[in-house]
């Protein structure tokens, strides 16, 4: 119970309308440890609920000292994300759990315009939820001043380093002021967090939870071998099931998630696309309206592996497998969250089986292969897309027609003969 966590009245009463009845692992470690000031290393993958544990104790620490009343205009809680969909994601959990404390919070991103963002730096915030490098170009044009940060936290710090962005993330720091409570989050500790922890901690509490090579327990997992050409019709037979809900399907390239939307929408079935190419609103268009249950399925890049907090996905399709197997489990962290079940299923040809392997590795795990589908690998029954027997049809007709010319010359030559 959150009660026992010696959580503020306002706060409760927020976690209730949420629905929040018991803490999760990484909650129940985490929000006393960050209550008493301590700074904090956390390890935890996707789906955990590490986003509460660190905003419940934040939201609690700065209405412990303003009060119900309005404070100060200065920023005094700085989470810096990797994406832009994870700042976003950040900011209306800040909303929902502390809506009876009075405590603004603001996001900035970049990719669409600064005016908004800055009319409410100006208008005054508590908690700014920032990703690096807007909020580089927002402190150099001195709308965002942070000379008064008490909390920061590095929320997915490993995915930030990975993206480029530490050299953005120190000169943020370097600007800090050193005396504040610091708090870093990260599904996979490599060297390199390791030494920015070091740097950057003093004297933190650990606590790991469900670390990067495990999956959730809750989240069902299967395998179909099938040929890459196939995987299109494949994934329609499957969707064709109306006991898939709520779909995440996972494309490694930009260009194949429009191409499998494309298909997708060919074929009846409600899909949008989210991608880096994509606009920022068209990507919270996307996401808004797979949230909301308007569009059954959500095709996306990596980019939506981390930080995008959708309740009840029913399934994760893998219709590529990621290069990186870590990936594998961040990607189907998208469902099974908060205990609930889920299914996470995956494509894999015959260049992706060393994939395959790579990720058995990781998970320490056998992932279960289901054989009894259409499009089987060696299926006699498996079945050619129109495409490509219309291919076909060409290929035959130019050969056919490469015939009647080759014998229609020889014909001529004979005659002249």
């Amino acid at each position: 119970m959150f009660q026992k966590l010696n959580i503020i009245d306002p706060i409760l009463k927020a976690l209730k309308d949420e629905g929040y009845v018991n803490p999760t692992p990484i909650q129940e470690q985490s929000i006393p440890v960050i209550l008493e000031g301590n700074d904090f290393e956390g390890c935890a993958q996707t789906g955990t609920g590490k986003t509460a544990a660190f905003a419940i104790p934040i939201l609690q620490l700065i209405y412990s000292k303003q009060g119900a009343q309005n404070g100060s205009s200065d920023i005094q809680a700085l989470v810096l994300a990797p994406t832009r969909e994870l700042a976003i994601q950040i900011g209306e959990n800040f909303t929902s759990y502390g809506k009876y404390t009075k405590i603004k919070n603001t996001v900035i991103f970049g990719g669409v315009s600064q005016k908004p963002q800055t009319d409410a730096l100006m208008a005054g915030v508590d908690i700014l939820i920032a990703t690096p490098g807007r909020l580089l170009d927002l402190v150099q044009q001195k709308y965002a001043n942070l000379q008064h940060i008490k909390f920061l936290v590095l929320d997915e710090a490993d995915r930030m380093l990975d993206m480029g962005m530490g050299q953005d993330v120190k000169r943020i720091i370097a600007k800090l002021p050193k005396d504040r409570q610091t708090m870093v989050f990260s599904a996979t500790m490599p060297q390199k967090i390791l030494k920015l922890i070091d740097s950057i901690l003093i004297k933190p509490v650990k606590v790991e939870v469900t670390p990067v090579s495990s999956t959730i327990d809750t989240i069902n997992q299967a395998v179909y071998f099938v040929q890459k050409r196939n995987k299109k019709s494949l994934l329609i037979h499957l969707l064709k099931d109306e006991s898939f809900e709520s779909v995440l399907v996972f494309s490694r390239t930009k260009h194949g998630a429009n191409k499998i939307t494309g298909d997708l929408v060919k074929a009846g079935i409600e899909a949008q696309a989210i991608h880096g190419n994509k606009s920022q609103n068209a990507r919270q268009l996307a996401l808004s309206n797979f949230k909301e249950k308007k569009i059954r399925v959500l095709v996306a890049t990596d980019i939506a592996a981390r930080g995008i907090d959708v309740e009840k996905v029913s399934h994760v399709i893998n219709f590529d497998l990621p290069d990186v197997p870590e990936t594998y489990v961040h990607r189907i962290g998208r469902t099974g969250r908060a205990g609930s079940d889920g299914v996470a299923l995956s494509f894999c040809d015959r260049e992706e089986k060393q994939l395959l392997t790579d990720i058995e590795k990781v998970i320490s795990k056998s992932i279960p292969v289901i054989k009894d589908h259409p499009y089987a690998m060696g299926n006699s029954n498996m079945v050619v897309s129109s495409s490509d027997i219309v291919k076909n049809k060409d290929v035959k007709k130019k050969v056919s027609d490469g015939k009647s010319r080759k014998s229609s010359y020889f014909r001529r030559n004979r005659k002249r003969s």
